[in-house]
C-alpha cells in the first residue's frame, strides 16, 4: 500500500481523506471533530442539524407555526442556530486544529440564508463549504465574499463545466476543490442523469480523468479532485494515489465514519449496518426532490414500493379507452380508467386499499384510509424543508407552491431523517447508505461486535484496510 501524501485542504496540508457530511444530524460536532483531530478533514453536516437550546441542552428542531410560511422561518432560524451549535462543538474537540467543513444541500429550504447567516455570524469556525444536490451557482460567490474555501459536488465532467462556466471562473482563487461524487455507488441523494442508466454503473476512473482534464484546461491541474462513492478499502484505490493523471486526490468517507464511538446514529441503526447483505441497500426514486437516492431497504421503503404498485390511469369522465367506472373512498367519487385495470383497482379496494389518491400524472394510487390520513396530515405539516417538494407541492419560490398537485407516491423526507437520526424505529424511517456499507458485515475489521473510534477507524484505513 503506498503512504499517503499530505494534501493541501482549505489551506493546510492534511491526509487527503475526508469525512462525508452525512444529512440530518448525522454528522455532528463531535463525529466531525474527531475525524479532523485524526488528521483529516471533518464535516458537519448543515442539513437541519440539532442546536443548543437556551438551557444548553441539544435539541432536535421543532416547529409550532401554524402556516408553512411561518413553519419555514423556524425551519431556517433553527438551521442558522443547529450550524453554529455543531460548529461550535467541533471547534471544542480539534481545539482550534484541523480543518473543520459545513456541507450544505442546494436544495434545501433556505440554504443561501443559512448559508450566509452562518458565515456572518460564525465564518471563524469554518474552513469550507461542500455543498451539492442541485446546481450550486452562487455558493463560489457566498463563500468568496466571507474568505472561506469552497466545494462543489458534481457526477460528472458536464456537470462542473456549467458550473465554472456559469459562475465559478470568477471566484476560482477560493474554489479549494472539486467533490466527484459517484452517482452509483454513493449514499443519499445521486446526481443520476436522464441519460445515465441507474441500473448499469459506470466505472469512475474515465469519469473523474475527464473531469480532470476538464479541470487542467481552465488552470485547476493542482485544485484537488475529491472521491466520493464507493470508498471502503483504500488498496482498491492504491492506482488513483500520486496518479499523475488524476492529479491530487483525495478520498471521502461516508458509510465507514457511521460506525465509530462518536458517531451520534442510534445504536438500532448501527446494529443494523453490521448485518447488512446484498440487496439491503436500494437505489430508489421515491424522494421528494425527484433525485434517485441510495438507502438502506426498511420496510418503509417497501411500504413506498407497494404503493406506487397500486396505480393506475384515470380520468374523470369516460374517455378513449378509459370507460370502466370504479367507485372509490368513502364518499363514493366515480372515475373511469381503463377496463384492464378495474380488475384489479377492485382487488385492492377489497383488500383495504379503498381510498384512491391523485397523483400529478394523471393517475391514483390505492391506500388505506389511515395511510390517506397520515399522509394527508404531512402535506399539510410541511415546513420547507426542500426549495421545491414534490410530496406537499411547496415551492420556497413561485408563490410557495409549485402549481402542480401534491405527490402520495412520495413522502415527508424531513419526517423520516429526523426519525431515523433520534431513535425512532429503523424500519419505519429512512436511512440513506452507500452501497458499500454492506461491508461491514464481512470486514474483519469490525468482527466480535468491534466499533471503532473515528482515530482507530482513520488509522485503519491508511493501511489500505
Amino acid at each position: 500500500m503506498k503512504a499517503l501524501n499530505p494534501i493541501m485542504m482549505s489551506g493546510k496540508e492534511m491526509l487527503p481523506l475526508v469525512e462525508g457530511g452525512k444529512g440530518v444530524a448525522v454528522s455532528d460536532g463531535h463525529s466531525s471533530g474527531a475525524w479532523a483531530v485524526a488528521g483529516g478533514v471533518g464535516t458537519v453536516s448543515g442539513v437541519n442539524p440539532d442546536y443548543r437550546d437556551d438551557d444548553g441542552n441539544i435539541v432536535a428542531p421543532t416547529y409550532k407555526g401554524k402556516t408553512r410560511i411561518e413553519r419555514h422561518e423556524e425551519l431556517v432560524a433553527q438551521g442558522i442556530r443547529g450550524c453554529k451549535t455543531q460548529l461550535e462543538i467541533a471547534r471544542d474537540v480539534t481545539g482550534g486544529q484541523g480543518r473543520i467543513h459545513l456541507n450544505v444541500l442546494w436544495e434545501m429550504g433556505g440554504s443561501e440564508r443559512i448559508l450566509e447567516a452562518v458565515l456572518e455570524q460564525a465564518g471563524e469556525l469554518v474552513d469550507g463549504i461542500t455543498c451539492g444536490a442541485g446546481m450550486p451557482y452562487r455558493v463560489g460567490e457566498i463563500a468568496t465574499r466571507h474568505g472561506v474555501y469552497y466545494y462543489p459536488i458534481v457526477s460528472s465532467a458536464r456537470a462542473f463545466r456549467a458550473l465554472w462556466k456559469r459562475a465559478f471562473h470568477k471566484q476560482s482563487e477560493m474554489l479549494g476543490g472539486v467533490v466527484y461524487e459517484d452517482p452509483w455507488l454513493a449514499g443519499g441523494h445521486n446526481g443520476l442523469s436522464n441519460a445515465e442508466d441507474p441500473r448499469v454503473p459506470q466505472d469512475p476512473f474515465p469519469r473523474v480523468l475527464e473531469l480532470r482534464k476538464l479541470m487542467v484546461s481552465v488552470g485547476l491541474a493542482e485544485t484537488p479532485i475529491i472521491m466520493a462513492g464507493g470508498v471502503w478499502y483504500l488498496r482498491d484505490w492504491e492506482d488513483w494515489i500520486d496518479n499523475p493523471d488524476l492529479g491530487p486526490i483525495a478520498f471521502q468517507y461516508g458509510s465507514r465514519p457511521l460506525l465509530t464511538q462518536e458517531s451520534p446514529i442510534p445504536q438500532e441503526w448501527k446494529d443494523r449496518l453490521t448485518t447488512l447483505t446484498e440487496g439491503d441497500v436500494l437505489l430508489q426514486k421515491f424522494s421528494p426532490t425527484g433525485f434517485w437516492s441510495s438507502a438502506i431497504y426498511t420496510d418503509y421503503i417497501q411500504l413506498l414500493e407497494r404503493r406506487s404498485e397500486r396505480q393506475v390511469a384515470y380520468r374523470r369522465k369516460p374517455e378513449d379507452d378509459f370507460t370502466a367506472s370504479i367507485k372509490v373512498g368513502p364518499r363514493g367519487r366515480e372515475m373511469f380508467v381503463l377496463p384492464d385495470d378495474k380488475e384489479k383497482a377492485e382487488k385492492w379496494m377489497a383488500a383495504g386499499h379503498t381510498d384512491a389518491l391523485r397523483t400529478p400524472d394523471d393517475t391514483v394510487v390505492f391506500v388505506s384510509t389511515e395511510e390517506a390520513a397520515e399522509i394527508h396530515k404531512d402535506q399539510v405539516d410541511c415546513m420547507g424543508c426542500l426549495t421545491q417538494c414534490a410530496f406537499s407541492n411547496w415551492s420556497q419560490h413561485e408563490g410557495n407552491t409549485t402549481g402542480r398537485k401534491t405527490d402520495p407516491r412520495s413522502f415527508c423526507i424531513q419526517k423520516k431523517l429526523q426519525g431515523a437520526a433520534h431513535g425512532e424505529p429503523l424500519k419505519d424511517n429512512l436511512a440513506f447508505s452507500g452501497h458499500n456499507a454492506i461491508n461491514f458485515s464481512n470486514d474483519p475489521f469490525y468482527s466480535n461486535g468491534f466499533v471503532p473510534t473515528v482515530k482507530e477507524l482513520v488509522d485503519r484505513i491508511i493501511t489500505g484496510d
